[in-house]
């Protein structure tokens, strides 16, 4: 079992396991492609009752291989993009449509594609050292993998704050925002694995801790009135006017990162609320086909991830300076 992602069945369960530590097991062609066979070929098999995914090494999984991404989109190589993210979201879809449980245990980082792994299944186990996060606006790109589809449907402006900001919500806030279903103690973790095998998910709230109070409580009011507002501009206005430390937090996290990205993540999460998955999944895939070969994704890519000088050179420089008509293009 040396594979990047391995698959087996034990007990009632068939196995998935993420085994790319180096890489913080981002995911790559081979294995949204092994995935998505395991969650087909386990849902058909009547000896597996429930979908056990795991990666027991250095967090969950830190989302995709954006590098060979940009490395592609650079290359003009228009087909290895393709391959990648409609098979990625094929992968999401079959997750969302199987029949049987699908649990996920995440205990560590778990971004970006890494959710979209999890977050369409129907348990999602969460300790203390999870951590979760969108952060794709930092490198130019969008909340992609069905986010579009989840994030309107977080509590509140919730979803819009998380996708626009990538603000980082621990395993108990995630289980308050809708990323996890269960929190967990991670001591837990191996008990409730073994009684999974054997006795099936109806075995999970035994293992469950008192969920700690969500730390973003005492911001909602302002999250969901900024992030619920009807443009970027406004939202920019009503944190600016907004003289807690919070707002002002949330509004240095919006000018760290891409303008553009802003702007197109907001109207995609926005659209997404009139979307189901699958049409949400659709629209993602026109927006990334473009995104891909967009300047700003790979300056985002190379500042953040190949560089790591965390100097990105962005194309306006500032959210003010964001042509709306060019958003409006991608969106044609």
């Amino acid at each position: 079992m040396d594979s990047t992602v391995n698959t087996w069945r034990e007990g009632r369960a068939g196995r998935i396991r993420l085994n790319r530590p180096k890489a913080l097991n981002a995911l790559d062609f081979e294995m949204v492609t092994r995935i998505k066979a395991a969650v087909e070929e386990f849902g058909a098999d009547p000896q597996v009752h429930l979908l056990l995914i795991d990666a027991p090494e250095r967090g969950f999984c830190a989302g995709g291989d954006v590098r060979g991404i940009r490395a592609a989109g650079l290359a003009g190589d228009v087909k290895t993009i393709e391959e990648f993210f409609s098979t990625e979201y094929a992968m999401n879809q079959a997750l969302a449509d199987c029949r049987k449980p699908v649990v996920s245990l995440i205990n560590g980082v778990c971004m970006g594609g890494g959710i979209g792994l999890s977050v369409h299944g129907s348990h999602r186990i969460a300790t203390e050292k999870a951590m979760f996060a969108m952060p794709e606006t930092a490198i130019g790109l969008f909340p992609d993998v069905g986010m579009s589809f989840f994030l309107p449907r977080m509590p509140g402006a919730l979803g819009l704050y998380v996708g626009l900001t990538g603000a980082r919500l621990t395993g108990a806030d995630a289980v308050h925002g809708g990323f996890a279903t269960h929190f967990v103690p991670e001591e837990k973790l191996g008990a409730l694995e073994a009684a999974l095998l054997a006795d099936g998910v109806a075995v999970i709230p035994a293992f469950t801790a008192p969920l700690p109070a969500f730390s973003l409580a005492a911001h909602r009011p302002v999250i969901d009135k900024a992030f619920g507002a009807t443009s970027v501009p406004e939202i920019l206005a009503i944190l600016a006017a907004d003289g807690a430390g919070f707002a002002q937090s949330a509004l240095a996290l919006l000018r760290e990162h891409s303008p553009l990205s802003i702007y197109w993540s907001f109207e995609i999460i926005r659209q997404g609320a009139n979307r189901d998955l699958a049409q949400a999944l659709a629209a993602e895939l026109a927006l990334v086909r473009q995104i891909t070969r967009h300047p700003e994704f790979h300056e985002g890519v190379r500042a953040v991830l190949i560089d790591k000088d965390r100097a990105p050179k962005w194309s306006p420089p500032s959210l003010e300076q964001v042509d709306p008509a060019a958003i409006a293009q991608l969106f044609a």
